[in-house]
Protein backbone atom coordinates (compact mmCIF):
# COMPACT_ATOMS: atom_id res chain seq x y z
CA UNK A 1 0.00 0.00 0.00
CA UNK A 2 1.45 3.19 -1.16
CA UNK A 3 2.29 5.75 1.44
CA UNK A 4 0.18 8.84 1.40
CA UNK A 5 1.63 11.87 2.88
CA UNK A 6 -0.22 14.52 4.85
CA UNK A 7 -3.34 16.00 3.34
CA UNK A 8 -2.39 18.10 0.33
CA UNK A 9 1.19 16.68 0.04
CA UNK A 10 2.41 15.74 -2.56
CA UNK A 11 -0.83 15.30 -4.54
CA UNK A 12 -2.62 18.39 -3.40
CA UNK A 13 -1.13 21.63 -2.42
CA UNK A 14 -1.86 23.00 0.97
CA UNK A 15 -4.07 26.03 1.11
CA UNK A 16 -1.99 29.05 0.52
CA UNK A 17 0.67 27.29 -1.63
CA UNK A 18 -0.93 25.58 -4.64
CA UNK A 19 -3.73 28.07 -5.00
CA UNK A 20 -3.19 31.75 -4.92
CA UNK A 21 -3.69 33.30 -1.58
CA UNK A 22 -5.77 36.42 -1.38
CA UNK A 23 -3.62 39.37 -2.03
CA UNK A 24 -0.94 37.53 -4.13
CA UNK A 25 -2.28 36.07 -7.38
CA UNK A 26 -5.79 37.54 -7.37
CA UNK A 27 -5.49 40.18 -4.72
CA UNK A 28 -6.77 43.67 -5.36
CA UNK A 29 -4.40 45.68 -7.44
CA UNK A 30 -2.26 42.76 -8.78
CA UNK A 31 -2.90 40.23 -11.56
CA UNK A 32 -6.66 40.06 -12.20
CA UNK A 33 -7.98 43.39 -11.02
CA UNK A 34 -7.29 46.78 -12.49
CA UNK A 35 -5.85 49.13 -10.00
CA UNK A 36 -7.56 52.53 -10.04
CA UNK A 37 -5.11 55.25 -9.20
CA UNK A 38 -6.08 57.65 -6.45
CA UNK A 39 -8.02 60.63 -7.60
CA UNK A 40 -5.65 63.19 -8.88
CA UNK A 41 -2.52 60.97 -9.00
CA UNK A 42 -1.14 60.47 -11.58
CA UNK A 43 -4.00 60.42 -14.10
CA UNK A 44 -6.39 63.01 -12.73
CA UNK A 45 -5.67 66.26 -11.01
CA UNK A 46 -6.56 66.33 -7.37
CA UNK A 47 -8.86 69.08 -6.21
CA UNK A 48 -6.75 72.01 -5.16
CA UNK A 49 -3.79 71.20 -7.50
CA UNK A 50 -5.06 71.32 -11.05
CA UNK A 51 -7.20 74.44 -10.86
CA UNK A 52 -6.89 76.19 -7.59
CA UNK A 53 -8.66 79.53 -7.45
CA UNK A 54 -6.19 82.33 -7.76
CA UNK A 55 -3.44 80.32 -9.60
CA UNK A 56 -4.70 79.52 -13.10
CA UNK A 57 -7.27 82.32 -13.09
CA UNK A 58 -6.24 85.88 -12.46
CA UNK A 59 -7.08 87.20 -9.04
CA UNK A 60 -9.48 90.13 -8.90
CA UNK A 61 -7.58 93.32 -9.60
CA UNK A 62 -4.51 91.64 -11.25
CA UNK A 63 -3.40 92.46 -13.85
CA UNK A 64 -6.39 94.67 -14.45
CA UNK A 65 -6.30 98.01 -12.72
CA UNK A 66 -8.28 98.27 -9.54
CA UNK A 67 -11.52 100.21 -9.42
CA UNK A 68 -11.02 103.90 -8.77
CA UNK A 69 -7.84 104.26 -10.88
CA UNK A 70 -9.08 103.44 -14.38
CA UNK A 71 -11.63 106.23 -14.65
CA UNK A 72 -10.25 108.87 -12.34
CA UNK A 73 -9.56 112.09 -14.28
CA UNK A 74 -5.89 112.91 -14.60
CA UNK A 75 -4.45 116.23 -13.51
CA UNK A 76 -5.90 116.62 -10.01
CA UNK A 77 -6.45 114.32 -7.04
CA UNK A 78 -3.64 111.97 -8.13
CA UNK A 79 -0.49 113.85 -7.18
CA UNK A 80 2.19 115.03 -9.59
CA UNK A 81 3.37 113.59 -12.89
CA UNK A 82 0.06 113.25 -14.71
CA UNK A 83 -0.77 114.77 -18.06
CA UNK A 84 -2.76 117.99 -17.93
CA UNK A 85 -5.81 118.40 -20.13
CA UNK A 86 -7.17 121.98 -20.11
CA UNK A 87 -10.65 120.74 -21.07
CA UNK A 88 -10.94 119.17 -17.60
CA UNK A 89 -11.04 122.65 -16.03
CA UNK A 90 -13.74 125.30 -16.16
CA UNK A 91 -13.18 127.99 -18.75
CA UNK A 92 -12.59 131.64 -17.94
CA UNK A 93 -16.01 132.82 -19.13
CA UNK A 94 -17.89 130.39 -16.89
CA UNK A 95 -15.85 131.45 -13.87
CA UNK A 96 -16.51 135.13 -14.55
CA UNK A 97 -20.24 134.39 -14.86
CA UNK A 98 -20.25 132.58 -11.50
CA UNK A 99 -18.41 135.49 -9.87
CA UNK A 100 -20.93 138.01 -11.22
CA UNK A 101 -23.81 135.93 -9.84
CA UNK A 102 -22.06 135.79 -6.45
CA UNK A 103 -21.53 139.55 -6.48
CA UNK A 104 -25.04 140.44 -7.71
CA UNK A 105 -26.60 140.89 -4.20
CA UNK A 106 -23.81 143.29 -3.22
CA UNK A 107 -24.08 145.16 -6.52
CA UNK A 108 -27.83 145.45 -6.04
CA UNK A 109 -27.26 146.73 -2.49
CA UNK A 110 -24.93 149.46 -3.72
CA UNK A 111 -27.43 150.58 -6.33
CA UNK A 112 -30.18 150.86 -3.70
CA UNK A 113 -27.81 152.68 -1.37
CA UNK A 114 -26.87 155.30 -3.97
CA UNK A 115 -30.49 155.91 -4.96
CA UNK A 116 -31.70 156.33 -1.36
CA UNK A 117 -28.72 158.50 -0.41
CA UNK A 118 -29.42 160.78 -3.34
CA UNK A 119 -33.14 161.02 -2.55
CA UNK A 120 -32.91 161.51 1.21
CA UNK A 121 -29.76 163.59 1.27
CA UNK A 122 -29.39 163.18 5.02
CA UNK A 123 -25.86 162.54 6.25
CA UNK A 124 -26.89 160.43 9.24
CA UNK A 125 -29.30 158.37 7.16
CA UNK A 126 -26.66 157.87 4.48
CA UNK A 127 -24.16 156.72 7.09
CA UNK A 128 -26.72 154.29 8.52
CA UNK A 129 -27.42 152.84 5.06
CA UNK A 130 -23.72 152.50 4.43
CA UNK A 131 -23.30 150.59 7.71
CA UNK A 132 -26.14 148.22 6.77
CA UNK A 133 -24.61 147.68 3.36
CA UNK A 134 -21.17 146.98 4.85
CA UNK A 135 -22.47 144.46 7.41
CA UNK A 136 -24.67 142.80 4.81
CA UNK A 137 -21.75 142.49 2.37
CA UNK A 138 -19.55 140.88 5.02
CA UNK A 139 -22.30 138.46 6.03
CA UNK A 140 -22.97 137.47 2.43
CA UNK A 141 -19.25 136.89 1.78
CA UNK A 142 -18.84 134.73 4.90
CA UNK A 143 -21.82 132.57 4.00
CA UNK A 144 -21.45 132.39 0.24
CA UNK A 145 -17.71 132.71 -0.45
CA UNK A 146 -16.26 130.97 2.59
CA UNK A 147 -18.86 128.51 3.91
CA UNK A 148 -20.51 127.45 0.65
CA UNK A 149 -17.30 128.00 -1.30
CA UNK A 150 -15.36 125.89 1.18
CA UNK A 151 -17.87 123.11 0.55
CA UNK A 152 -17.11 123.33 -3.18
CA UNK A 153 -19.80 125.57 -4.65
CA UNK A 154 -20.80 129.18 -4.06
CA UNK A 155 -24.25 130.28 -5.19
CA UNK A 156 -22.87 131.30 -8.58
CA UNK A 157 -20.94 128.04 -9.04
CA UNK A 158 -24.10 126.07 -8.24
CA UNK A 159 -26.01 127.93 -10.95
CA UNK A 160 -23.29 127.34 -13.56
CA UNK A 161 -22.51 123.77 -12.46
CA UNK A 162 -18.85 124.19 -11.51
CA UNK A 163 -16.99 123.54 -8.26
CA UNK A 164 -13.82 124.52 -6.40
CA UNK A 165 -11.59 121.66 -5.21
CA UNK A 166 -8.05 120.96 -4.04
CA UNK A 167 -5.67 120.07 -6.83
CA UNK A 168 -3.95 117.49 -4.61
CA UNK A 169 -6.94 115.69 -3.05
CA UNK A 170 -9.80 116.41 -5.44
CA UNK A 171 -11.96 117.38 -2.43
CA UNK A 172 -13.49 120.71 -1.26
CA UNK A 173 -10.98 122.92 0.54
CA UNK A 174 -12.98 123.97 3.63
CA UNK A 175 -13.95 127.35 5.05
CA UNK A 176 -10.48 128.35 6.28
CA UNK A 177 -8.78 127.70 2.95
CA UNK A 178 -11.59 129.46 1.10
CA UNK A 179 -10.98 132.54 3.28
CA UNK A 180 -7.22 132.43 2.58
CA UNK A 181 -7.92 132.07 -1.13
CA UNK A 182 -9.99 135.26 -1.10
CA UNK A 183 -7.14 137.05 0.68
CA UNK A 184 -4.74 135.86 -2.02
CA UNK A 185 -7.04 137.37 -4.65
CA UNK A 186 -5.37 140.68 -3.69
CA UNK A 187 -2.45 139.52 -5.86
CA UNK A 188 -4.84 138.83 -8.72
CA UNK A 189 -6.06 142.40 -8.52
CA UNK A 190 -2.74 143.98 -9.59
CA UNK A 191 -3.56 145.16 -13.13
CA UNK A 192 -6.06 142.23 -13.16
CA UNK A 193 -3.30 139.99 -14.49
CA UNK A 194 -4.08 137.22 -12.02
CA UNK A 195 -7.78 137.27 -12.92
CA UNK A 196 -6.87 137.02 -16.63
CA UNK A 197 -4.32 134.26 -16.07
CA UNK A 198 -6.85 131.41 -16.60
CA UNK A 199 -7.15 132.52 -20.25
CA UNK A 200 -3.78 130.93 -21.08
CA UNK A 201 -2.88 128.81 -18.07
CA UNK A 202 -3.03 125.04 -18.71
CA UNK A 203 -4.97 124.46 -15.48
CA UNK A 204 -6.93 127.73 -15.79
CA UNK A 205 -5.69 128.93 -12.41
CA UNK A 206 -5.44 132.43 -10.99
CA UNK A 207 -2.49 133.40 -8.80
CA UNK A 208 -4.62 132.64 -5.73
CA UNK A 209 -5.37 129.16 -7.13
CA UNK A 210 -1.69 128.45 -7.65
CA UNK A 211 -0.80 129.57 -4.11
CA UNK A 212 -3.57 127.49 -2.46
CA UNK A 213 -3.27 124.66 -5.06
CA UNK A 214 -6.92 124.82 -6.04
CA UNK A 215 -8.70 124.31 -9.36
CA UNK A 216 -12.20 124.99 -10.65
CA UNK A 217 -13.73 122.09 -12.59
CA UNK A 218 -17.15 121.04 -13.91
CA UNK A 219 -19.35 119.77 -11.09
CA UNK A 220 -20.10 116.47 -12.85
CA UNK A 221 -16.47 115.31 -12.67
Amino acid sequence: MAYQGPSGYPGQGQPGYGQGQPGYQQGPGYSDQTQVPPQGYPGQAQPGYGAQPGYQQAQPGYPAQQQGYQNQPQGYGQGQGYAVNPSMYSDWGTRVGAYLIDASPIIAGWIVFLILAAIVGNGFFTLFLYFLLFVGSIGWSVYNRWILGGQGQTFGKQKLNIKLISEETGQPIGTGQAFLRDLCHVLDGFFCIGYLFPLWDEKRQTFADKILKTVVVPANQ
